[in-house]
């Protein structure tokens, strides 16, 4: 089953039938907010926003452990994530959709980024942390409705909630060779492989960040809405297309992913840590 992860605005995908709002504990806390449990054109579906229903959790305040958690329990496979992010470069402009397939972690440590610990020790690969199957799915649903699409990008998440320096910026841009910025694609990525999830994200560009000289380029709020609603109606239109084909089969890697990364062995375990477990190694 896929998963759309992202705002509330998606709500508004035509086609989409929302059956219940489930309220969802995991052994790592509480969701963002309900999952929404539906289907599209017969498709079943599970939908949650992010940063809660009236936009009201900041990107580090997010349960991104009790989020990927959630959806894995109730039946998610495969992650199709929603994000705004900003550019890193003058081809990708605000307006585009942009899909990323690396993630450079520029965060500061407050996010729990990791379902292990406390007497579970596992070690994931995330060489490549993005689906290429479903990458490959959001591309032919892209050109099926002739919507441009830029790919193969790497994202910087900052930590937030303060907009970045010019220095941090170029640092990103040059140093780190990144191409888009946000706040939220991890350890959300991270996480979704733990739980042997297919992961993509598809972001929105709103914005230059801030590297480019002219200032009346540089992110802020108010630029942000000004561009948002229009390019959510095009990731809006590219997911209607996404849902209407068939989805590929995630790659066994992924949908193995724990097999060899677990080093604490079973009989260690508490019946709490291999409940949880077992959900993620489903």
């Amino acid at each position: 089953m896929l998963a759309i992860m992202g705002g509330s605005g998606l709500y508004k995908l035509e086609g989409l039938e929302i059956e219940e709002q489930l309220e969802v504990t995991t052994p790592f806390g509480t969701p963002s907010a309900p999952i929404s449990r539906g289907s599209y054109r017969g498709r079943p579906v599970l939908f949650l926003a992010r940063h809660g229903t009236a936009h009201q959790l900041l990107p580090h305040e997010v349960n991104y452990r009790a989020n990927i958690f959630a959806l894995k329990q109730l039946g998610a496979r495969q992650i199709f994530s929603v994000s705004a992010a900003g550019s890193l470069r003058e081809d990708i402009k605000p307006g585009d959709l942009a899909l990323v397939s690396q993630y450079f972690d520029h965060t500061r440590g407050v996010r729990e980024k990791t379902f292990f610990g406390g007497g579970v020790v596992a070690h994931i690969s995330t060489a490549n942390p993005a689906c290429p199957a479903l990458s490959a799915d959001i591309q032919a649903a892209a050109e099926q409705i002739a919507q441009p699409l830029h790919t193969d990008n790497t994202y910087a998440c900052v930590e937030g909630p303060r907009l970045g320096t010019r220095a941090e910026s170029h640092f990103l841009r040059s140093a780190a060779n990144c191409d888009l910025v946000g706040m939220t694609n991890v350890p959300e990525a991270f996480l979704a492989r733990e739980a042997q999830l297919a992961y993509c994200s598809l972001c929105l560009i709103t914005d230059y960040d801030c590297w480019m000289d002219d200032p009346s380029q540089h992110v802020s709020v108010d630029k942000f809405f000004e561009v948002y609603s229009g390019t959510l109606t095009k990731a809006v239109a590219l997911l209607s297309q996404l849902l209407s084909q068939p989805l590929s089969e995630t790659p066994a890697d992924i949908r193995s992913a724990l097999q060899t990364a677990v080093m604490t062995p079973k009989a260690q375990l508490s019946a709490d840590q291999q409940q949880w477990l077992g959900i993620l190694q489903q």
